[in-house]
Parts: C-alpha cells; structure tokens; sequence
C-alpha cells in the first residue's frame, strides 16, 4: 500500500526542516516551514511512477511551494523512473521524483523547482489552516480517506470524552475544546444527544467512536452552572 511510502518520505521532508503531516485536504503528505507566509511542500504517492500520479502533482502545484511525486522504484530497473521521458516531463513541469527502496532508502531521481506560479490561495489557505489545527500526526499518508482524522474529528472526540468523564455543559470542555459548543450543537457525527438547554450527553455512536480512536483526555474541573 501508498502508506508503506509515507514514513521514509516523511523522514525525507523532516530532514529538509519541514513539519509533515499525512492526508491534510486531499494531499497525501504535506510539510510546513513556519514563516511569514508559511512554506508548503506537498508529496503525492502511489506504488509506482504513472500518469495519475504527475495529474495528482499538476493540480497540487496550484496550492503549494514545492511539488513531489514518490513511489517505490523497480528492483530490475524497469519502472517509470527509468525512463527518461517521464523524467523529463516531470523536469520541465517543475514536479520532483523521489524513489522509495524497498529498504526504506529514499533517493531523488528529479529535483523540484517551482515554475509554475500558484493559482489557487483559499485551498493553500485551507491545507494550511488544516495542517496547524491538526493535533500530532494521526493518519498515514496515502491510505484511505474514510474517514479521515481531521483536526475536527480530533475535537469531536476530545468532546466525546469529556462527556464520557461526566462532563455535560459546553462552557466545562472550553479550556480542553475552545469549539466544544459549536461541535455539540452541530452533533455533525451523530454522536451527541442534547439533554437540555446546555447539556449534551455522549450517545451509542459516540462510545463507538471512543472505542474505535481511544482519547487520552485530562478531566477539567467543574465550572460552575451555566450554559452554552
């Protein structure tokens, strides 16, 4: 699987001084270098070098600084990779190639460049947005995007949890989960029932949720009565 390619090219990217995160939007990896604007370098991977994979690069190029493609290269040396059309293609188009041993080994087969201006600011805002919001690492990148662990599902379950330790009024979860009101009216997952004007509790979807993304929350302290 794709995912199998995410932990060495992840490696790759964090050698380079980049903060990488899999499965951010529709990327299946991206870095981030905090400056003012941020930089952004996008990596899309498949098992092999095709023509899906430069179509996944060409539109990536619209929301990033830097573009790469990555996939496990041949043993016999038959693949993509050695083909010099496909390099050159990948060259003029300002797409980098890096290949992925079967040890782990990466190596760069293209170097990126950035020719092509961005075109697209409010989805770079967004897979930034995304990329800072997200708490750790959680989702490898290049596997299956159902569901994806969001930096929204992260809350919802923060929430879930806090209600699952007793805790059932919005403005309680605030210093854990500043959204906790907004998450628990919206209930966009399904997981929370509303008990009363401020008061939710957790329901049979939400504990099947905690069961399957197991939450290590800090109960906080009570903060008195009150609502939303």
């Amino acid at each position: 699987m794709e995912t199998s390619l995410y932990l060495p090219v992840k490696a790759f990217l964090e050698k380079a001084g980049y903060v990488v995160k899999g499965e951010i939007g529709s990327c299946d990896v991206v870095g981030l270098i905090e400056r003012e604007p941020p930089v952004v370098v996008v990596c899309e991977l498949k098992l092999s070098f095709n023509l899906e994979l430069i179509l996944q690069a060409v539109d990536r190029a619209a929301i990033s600084d830097e573009v790469w493609i990555a996939a496990r290269v041949s043993a016999k040396g038959r693949g993509r990779e050695a083909d010099k059309r496909y390099r050159d293609l990948c060259r003029r188009m300002g797409i980098g190639m890096l290949g992925v041993a079967d040890s782990g080994e990466v190596s760069v087969i293209v170097s990126s460049v950035s020719p092509m201006p961005r075109t697209n600011p409010k989805r770079r805002t967004r897979l930034v947005k995304e990329h800072r919001r997200r708490q750790g690492d959680p989702v490898l990148g290049g596997g299956s995007r159902a569901p994806i662990m969001t930096a929204y599902r992260q809350q919802a379950l923060v929430c879930a949890a806090l209600l699952q330790q007793g805790l059932v009024r919005p403005r309680d979860m605030k210093s854990v989960a500043p959204q906790a009101g907004r998450i628990l009216l919206d209930n966009v997952y399904g997981w929370f029932e509303r008990q009363g004007t401020g008061v939710y509790a957790l329901n049979e979807a939400g504990e099947a949720a905690l069961l399957r993304w197991p939450q290590a929350v800090v109960a906080v302290g009570d903060a008195g009565e009150g609502g939303e």
